[in-house]
Order: C-alpha cells, then sequence, then structure tokens
C-alpha cells in the first residue's frame, strides 16, 4: 500500500496549484488588456492563453469585468512597491527613477486611466492609483517642499509638482514631443528645480 502524503499537505498543494492556476490567468489578462481594447478582449482567448478552461476561469472570477478589477488589484499593489522604490535622495535621483518606471509601466497606467470606467469596480482602483501618486509626490519631494512655507503656496507647489510628475506629462515629452528617455528626465527636471528650494520665496 502506497504511503499517502498527510491531509495539510495535500490541502497545501492544491492550494498552491490553485494560485498558481489564479495568477496565470492574471498574467493573461494583463497582456491582454496591455495591447487589446477592453471592450474587445474575450474571456475565451484569456482562457486559452492561460491553459485553463472558460469555466475554470468564471469559477475563480466570475466575469470580465470581476478579471480586470482582479488583475489591476494585483498590479496596483506591484506598481506601488515600484513607485516607493523610485524614490532617490535627491530630486535628481528621483525622477530619473520615475522616468524609468515610467518606461516600463507608463502606457499601461494610461491606459488603464482611458479605459477604467467599462468595467465596474475598476474607476475606484484608478482613483486609489491617482491618490497614492499625490502621496507619493508629496513623500518623495517633501524636504524641497519647504514645510515652513504658508499653506496655501504649499498645496499650489504640491499640485505642480503632482502634475509634473504624472504619466501624462511624461507621455507628452516622451511620445507627442519625441523626447528621448534623457531628454524627458532633462525636461522634467527643467520645470521641477524651480519649484523646489528656497529661490522659490
Amino acid at each position: 500500500m502506497k504511503d499517502k502524503a498527510p491531509r495539510p499537505y495535500r490541502m497545501t498543494a492544491r492550494a498552491q496549484a490553485a494560485e498558481r492556476t489564479g495568477e496565470r490567468i492574471l498574467d493573461a489578462m494583463l497582456a491582454r488588456f496591455a495591447t487589446v481594447a477592453y471592450d474587445r478582449i474575450r474571456l475565451e482567448d484569456v482562457a486559452a492563453d492561460a491553459e485553463v478552461t472558460v469555466q475554470t476561469l468564471i469559477r475563480r472570477f466570475g466575469t470580465k469585468h470581476g478579471l480586470l478589477a482582479a488583475t489591476v488589484e494585483r498590479e496596483f499593489v506591484r506598481l506601488a512597491a515600484d513607485r516607493t522604490a523610485a524614490m532617490g535622495d535627491s530630486p535628481e535621483r528621483t525622477l530619473h527613477a520615475l522616468v524609468e518606471y515610467y518606461e516600463h509601466h507608463g502606457a499601461l497606467i494610461l491606459k488603464l486611466y482611458a479605459e477604467a470606467a467599462q468595467a465596474p469596480g475598476v474607476p475606484e482602483l484608478a482613483a486609489r492609483s491617482r491618490a497614492y501618486h499625490v502621496d507619493w509626490c508629496r513623500a518623495a519631494f517633501s524636504e524641497s517642499l519647504e514645510p515652513s512655507r504658508d499653506r496655501s503656496t504649499r498645496a499650489r507647489r504640491l499640485a505642480q509638482v503632482v502634475a509634473l510628475c504624472d504619466a501624462t506629462t511624461w507621455r507628452i515629452l516622451r511620445f507627442d514631443s519625441g523626447l528621448s528617455p534623457h531628454q524627458t528626465e532633462q525636461a522634467l527636471l527643467e520645470m521641477l528645480l524651480p519649484l523646489l528650494g528656497p529661490q522659490n520665496g
């Protein structure tokens, strides 16, 4: 008689297999969403990419809307970690890391914002992402934004920094204007530095 693995181990193995399946489905949805308009994505294609049945996908995520929301939720956590890592010890280092971040993730972020309204639950996640961007800008440049300024000036300076560091500004410089990554970084720096430090009065 063959030895049977202890029940807790068998359940853990099943849970791990289910987790891997879920990750494959999310990866497949992310790959589709990155290149295909959301309303043209078919669950059949996502399931085929993930090498699962449509029934498995539906059992796990319910609907295409639910699948996109789960995908965005996972990516939000990952992107937040990458944004935290992009905080440097100077405005120059921070902007260098931010441009590198947008080179990897900017197009996907902008597509999410553009199509968020098409899926229930995703607009809330997009709003969380925007709120995180504001908090990130505040934390990344807190020392340079001079806490001693009056409240109105600090709020205006922060709003300007948020706009300059937004993915849309990166897109305008990088693609609409045809700048290289280095040129984009320099352009952002030239706009940002005057907002920081005591020279602003």
